[in-house]
């Protein structure tokens, strides 16, 4: 469920620079669409993990992922502080996830 929460909450997030101001139709619904199925499923998630564990794990692995994803669609720089931001939050959730007994119940 936190997967699909994650997938949702990218969805909508890449949509929304591409929505210009929610004023384009398509990328708007989108925004909307994605948003709705993260909030939704992420509501699922944190039935059976910790909320601020899920969370965690969702804006982690969501800004990563946004993070290439706007260097990939739009041409966005990271430079090598960015860089190592991202690898510390990638360092982070992967902690959460193999060494912490909070993620499970």
């Amino acid at each position: 469920m936190l997967g699909i929460a994650i997938i949702g909450e990218i969805a909508g997030t890449s949509a929304l620079k591409a929505s210009d101001g929610m004023t384009k139709l398509g990328p708007a619904a989108v925004v909307v669409i994605g948003y709705a199925v993260a909030f939704w499923f992420m509501s699922i998630a944190i039935r059976t993990i910790p909320v601020g564990i899920a969370y965690a794990v969702w804006s982690g692995v969501g800004i990563v992922l946004i993070a290439a994803i706007g260097w990939i669609l739009y041409g966005q720089k990271l430079d090598a502080a960015a860089l190592a931001g991202l690898a510390l939050i990638i360092a982070g959730v992967a902690v959460v996830n193999l060494l912490s007994n909070t993620t499970h119940d």
